[in-house]
């Protein structure tokens, strides 16, 4: 709990009605999409870099925890306050500060949601490629601390390969301004990319410049329909490895088509065993090309059909089906586990099938969705949290499911990060050395341990917490 005059001095520099300690306040930012929860012992809302300044050099004093928050829609616990301390809430910083068509790029504060900003440059004949399923409600902010990707990391990449510049607190109180807004600069160390994916333990930002990239002339969507997901994945094989490369490569599997089809009622094939959603953007000629050459190639890989949407509502009624992915699993099961493994995406084939296989044998109703493109596959577990046993089955899933990606030389995180609920696995992909030069680097920036303490590096204890929260009383 924080003292009194704590509290004062955050009160006296956010002001009353943006400093909250009332317990229903404290509720509503102590949890995220994991569905864990922890409760804060404030909650501020800072206006701008100064405010966060002054905060800053408050916890320096006195001292308390800083976590950084967003929308509070990670996967992973990122802005989960596990230790108490003082949440900042940064949805009052929520400026598009600039936008450059010339030199193409925009300036935007963390508050920023994204696909706010997706439309704002979009209206200026302008494209900012990331696109997180989430991104009608998360934030920019979020987006660089997680370095969050989307169904366009295909052929665009993810958040780091658009932050060309930041400015941040440091945890001594001082603001720093990394990168550059100029299109090439190797001056120093890439402090830029060194912050983007931090989960807020390195720094707190303050302001994000982002490259830009002109509008595609031309998009085409297609949505192939095969019977078996086997095929779906050599389909994808081909598909890369003939250059056809389209923008976005993502499927869907068939328990996945099933709880979006009663979800929404799109019209999706149910009895399909798999979906590939596929998008081209580029010059109009080059994209009916490929677009056409990409219907070939599925239907010589055993797709019983290939729909192109001929309408751009059309278009965006598939991807509408393709985001309500997640939510409509909730019609199995009222919890889910969710991780996002990725593994080389010719291997796609073989980690689902073991996927299956993990399913069976521990009872469990578990399905695929995601980027089929990169490799990055979103596995929902689906569960009842009121069952002791089946969150002990899950428990061990988990495990097999991580030693298989890691088997088929994966990751075990491709867009959601580590926060806390990957921590305790952290050591099965990073050896020895790796987490003890990331451990220097987080003492270097934070020596008092102030920002987002309990993320990512864990000691031994703090694991035994951590998997006990998650598969002992993850719900309560």
């Amino acid at each position: 709990m924080l003292a009194r005059e704590t509290v004062r001095g955050l009160v006296k520099i956010v002001g009353h009605r943006n400093c909250r300690t009332d317990p229903e306040d404290l509720i509503c930012y102590g949890y995220d999409a994991t569905d864990l929860r922890y409760t804060p012992d404030a909650v501020v809302f800072p206006a701008d870099a100064d405010e966060l300044v002054a905060i800053v050099r408050l916890a320096n004093e006195t001292p308390f925890y800083l976590i950084p928050r967003g929308a509070g829609s990670g996967m992973s616990g990122g802005s989960l306050p596990v230790k108490g301390g003082v949440v900042l809430a940064l949805s009052r910083m929520d400026r598009i500060l600039s936008v450059d068509p010339e030199n193409l790029v925009a300036v935007a504060e963390p508050g920023v949601v994204t696909g706010h900003l997706q439309a704002e440059v979009a209206s200026q004949g302008l494209f900012y490629p990331p696109d997180p399923a989430s991104l009608a409600f998360c934030t920019i902010g979020g987006n660089v601390a997680t370095c969050a990707g989307g169904a366009r990391a295909l052929k665009y990449g993810v958040t780091k390969d658009y932050v060309i510049g930041l400015e941040a607190v440091l945890a001594s109180g001082e603001l720093v301004h990394t990168g550059v807004q100029t299109a090439k600069g190797v001056v120093g160390y890439d402090l830029t990319k060194l912050l983007v994916g931090s989960e807020g333990t390195l720094a707190i930002i303050t302001k994000v410049v982002l490259k830009l990239l002109p509008q595609p002339e031309s998009r085409r969507t297609l949505l192939a329909v095969f019977d078996r997901l086997g095929e779906a994945g050599a389909a994808v094989t081909r598909i890369i490895t003939m250059g056809l490369r389209p923008s976005a490569l993502e499927f869907m599997d068939k328990r996945s088509i099933q709880c979006v089809e009663d979800y929404l009622n799109t019209g999706l094939p149910r009895e399909a065993g798999a979906l590939l959603l596929i998008e081209v953007d580029g010059v109009r000629e080059g994209v009916i090309r490929h677009a056409e050459g990409i219907r070939t190639l599925c239907l010589g890989q055993g797709a019983r059909r290939v729909d192109l949407a001929e309408t751009e509502e059309a278009a965006e009624a598939l991807w509408q089906a393709r985001r309500a992915v997640s939510p409509a699993l909730f019609k199995l099961n009222p919890h889910k586990v969710s991780e996002d493994i990725t593994v080389p995406r010719s291997r796609i084939p073989e980690i689902v099938a073991k996927l299956e296989e993990i399913g069976r044998n521990h009872r469990l109703i578990i399905l695929c969705f995601g980027h089929a493109g990169d490799g990055n596959i979103h596995v929902n577990i689906m569960i009842n949290r009121n069952d002791p046993d089946e969150l002990s089955r899950t428990e061990q899933a988990v495990n097999e499911i991580f030693q298989a990606t890691m088997a088929l030389g994966g990751t075990l995180s491709g867009e959601h990060g580590i926060g806390i609920t990957k921590a305790p696995y952290l050591g099965m992909e990073i050896d020895k050395m790796g987490l003890e030069a990331m451990r220097r680097i987080k003492e270097a920036f934070d020596p008092k341990g102030i920002l987002n303490p309990g993320k990512i590096f864990l000691e031994a204890y703090e694991q035994a917490a951590v998997l006990s929260k998650l598969w002992k009383g993850r719900y309560a």
